[in-house]
């Protein structure tokens, strides 16, 4: 008797992974960031030359593990890379307008990709290297940190997360970055921190970077990260660690 057996394929699903894209080398001014260890969550950040002039930024967390929403993640990515080159890639473009419908766009993305509420932090900026000046959105992320010789101030959030409402707005406001200023982001992954129950917090990001006065946009980030590590006393493992820095010479 011939038992005949049924082998069945078994395909394994198609799993996308974010572009890491290079940074781009701009003219009197340096952009850099860095992930800590493993990415365990959705942390994700992105850079874009959009035009001969312009370069696109953004810090994006994803709600969730790495494991489970690597495809929001990626829909995200496309989506914010579409969107700016199609709406920046034009030197008479507004920025203020094209920001505020990347920010439109990367909401209904994550909104449909996810199938139902996935909140999503996101900072996302223009930085035009002819003006010196930077139009962002702060999608409900921790508040951008921004230095120059009169002292540092927060940029606030100027809309709630990405993914929660499908018709969600935000405003697009603009900095103006003069010689030796420098922009920092950071992910909730170093404000939130702790070490016996106390939080690193935004007042000593704050601190870290007008510590860094003649440091490099790498090197701001680096040296943050490892500010991080030495209050915790261990390496940060509870959560994705990002930083990002702009940098104006």
């Amino acid at each position: 008797m011939r038992t005949l057996f049924n082998f069945a394929r078994v395909v394994a699903p198609v799993v996308h992974m974010p572009v890491q894209a290079p940074v781009p080398e701009l003219r009197d001014a340096q952009l850099a960031a860095i992930y800590h260890g493993r990415r365990i969550c959705g942390d994700f950040y992105d850079f874009l030359r959009v035009s001969p002039t312009r370069v696109l930024f953004a810090l994006l967390d994803v709600a969730g593990r790495l494991d489970q929403n690597r495809e929001i993640v990626f829909a995200a990515q496309e989506t914010f890379r579409a969107a700016g080159a199609e709406l920046l890639g034009n030197d008479d473009s507004n920025e203020a307008e094209a920001m505020v419908e990347i920010c439109l766009r990367l909401n209904r993305t994550i909104l449909k990709t996810s199938g139902s509420v996935c909140s999503s932090p996101a900072f996302a900026g223009c930085y035009n290297e002819t003006l010196r000046t930077v139009c962002y959105f702060n999608a409900g992320h921790t508040p951008g940190m921004m230095r120059d010789r009169q002292g540092t101030i927060e940029l606030p959030a100027t809309s709630l997360p990405l993914g929660l409402f499908s018709h969600s707005t935000s405003d697009a406001p603009y900095v103006a970055l003069a010689p030796g200023s420098a922009l920092l982001v950071v992910s909730r992954g170093i404000t939130e921190a702790r070490r016996k129950g106390e939080e690193f917090g935004m007042n000593r990001v704050k601190e870290s970077l007008e510590r860094d006065q003649k440091e490099s946009a790498r090197e701001i980030c680096t040296h943050l990260v490892a500010t991080v590590q030495e209050f915790m006393r261990r390496p940060p493992e509870h959560n994705d660690v990002t930083a990002l820095a702009l940098t104006q010479g």
